[in-house]
């Protein structure tokens, strides 16, 4: 068997849910034609705030127990799993279930259900015997994957990787790591957020000045607008079927995309305030792995979430990296579907992959008034761009407390076996 064929890691399945689309093609479209979908919901204490809901259909792979009694988090990425394996041609029943992984980033789990419960235990005088008795499986940290392994009969390694809003990234990386190890030969990999079901952090954010508002929900997310003024708190996730090379061309499985580079660093700075230079430092690490040249990349999927620094910090650092890349090209999802957390790096990702085949690089909606700290050469701007081939694709996601990711995809054709 050829080694370099087992190290090279490939896309052929991609489940997803986010607020403007339940599929790859739904999402694709609605990114193409410059649809979001923001709403208000009413958060405890807070009143109407901003937010993306997803409108999946939780139960269309569990029983409407299994949905109570679990996590929306749970119930994301079962959802997502199972699309992402219908749509690599896979069933579970005929694999090998000890040799599939599991990898699910996150930004935080359990805290909306301890949020949730103590709030309804105060209504009965905080007696224990109100207490929710799924507590504590569904708190755990590894509940979102876990509860994909006890839905799917999957038995081989499964657990959550905490990552802040790098988390979507980090799953990949990690199902990378573990097909080449030969730990698995399946992974399930990408990220999940329950975010909106919180006051906390809702909360977090207004009191640190970085909750979105806008009259119209819709233009609420506007990364790289002058006038942006913070975060749209959404749910959703994204979840990819990784596999070797090998296995995907023995059994002519549909390829997305080549895995060929990333990178991890930390600022090691600050919890909150990101540090462009680290920011740079992990762009060139994942360069180098894939053994890329910034001009080598065609499109830069950007973290910015809409707040006024993180912007310009992150713009600061592309600057630095693709200072000599004229042909490169930048744009946003978070401006379709606010911030999805712990599965922003996943969707972003997923959003771009169409990119290699449609060769359209998809806008930054929402930028009335760009910002003149975050000009950026080619940064695609409210309609969409068509560019004569699209090869390679850089994914940024940055998170809390100073964790940077970074993913790199490669286009994969005959041409590239």
């Amino acid at each position: 068997m050829d080694r370099s064929l087992l190290q090279r890691i490939v896309i052929t399945g991609v489940g997803l849910t986010a607020p403007n689309g339940n599929s790859l093609t739904e999402f694709r479209k609605h990114l193409l034609e410059g649809y979001s979908r923001i709403q208000r919901i009413d958060m405890r204490y807070m009143g109407l705030v901003l937010a993306g809901v997803c409108a999946f259909n939780a139960n269309e792979y569990q029983t409407s127990k299994e949905v109570r009694i679990g996590t929306r988090a749970g119930s994301i990425g079962i959802y997502c799993a199972h699309k992402a394996l219908e749509d690599s041609k896979l069933a579970v029943e005929q694999l090998d279930r000890n040799r599939i992984g599991t990898y699910i980033g996150i930004t935080e789990h359990g805290n909306v259900e301890t949020e949730n419960e103590v709030y309804e235990i105060s209504k009965f005088g905080y007696d224990t015997k109100f207490w929710n008795h799924h507590h504590n499986p569904r708190t755990v940290a590894n509940n979102p994957a876990g509860e994909i392994s006890i839905n799917l009969g999957i038995t081989g390694p499964h657990y959550t990787i905490g990552g802040a809003c790098a988390g979507g990234n980090l799953g990949i990386i990690q199902g990378v790591q573990m097909l080449r190890l030969n730990e698995v030969d399946i992974a399930l990999v990408g990220g999940v957020s329950e975010s909106i079901h919180t006051f906390g952090i809702f909360a977090g954010f207004k009191n640190q000045g970085a909750l979105a508002e806008h009259a119209d929900p819709n233009k609420a997310s506007r990364p790289f607008d002058e006038a942006r003024n913070g975060i749209v708190i959404s749910e959703g996730g994204c979840i990819f079927v990784l596999e070797r090379l090998e296995s995907a061309l023995k059994r002519q499985a549909p390829i997305y995309g080549e895995i060929v580079g990333y990178g991890v660093n930390s600022d090691a700075d600050n919890t909150v305030l990101p540090n462009s230079q680290r920011q740079a430092e992990c762009i060139q690490l994942a360069l180098a792995k894939a053994n890329l040249k910034p001009s080598d990349i065609d499109i830069v999927n950007t973290h910015a979430t809409s707040t006024v620094l993180g912007d310009r910090k992150e713009c600061e650092a592309l600057r630095q990296v693709f200072t000599e890349a004229p042909n490169t090209h930048f744009n946003n999802t978070k401006s379709f579907i606010g911030h999805t957390m712990g599965a922003a790096g996943a969707l972003e990702l997923a959003g771009n992959l169409p990119s290699f085949e449609d060769k359209q690089v998809h806008p930054t909606i929402n930028v009335e008034h760009l910002d003149p700290s975050c000009n950026l050469n080619n940064l695609v701007i409210n309609q969409p761009k068509s560019l004569p081939a699209v090869n390679t694709i850089l994914n940024n996601s940055f998170g809390m407390m100073g964790i940077n990711s970074v993913v790199i995809v490669r286009r994969c054709d005959s041409n590239s076996f």
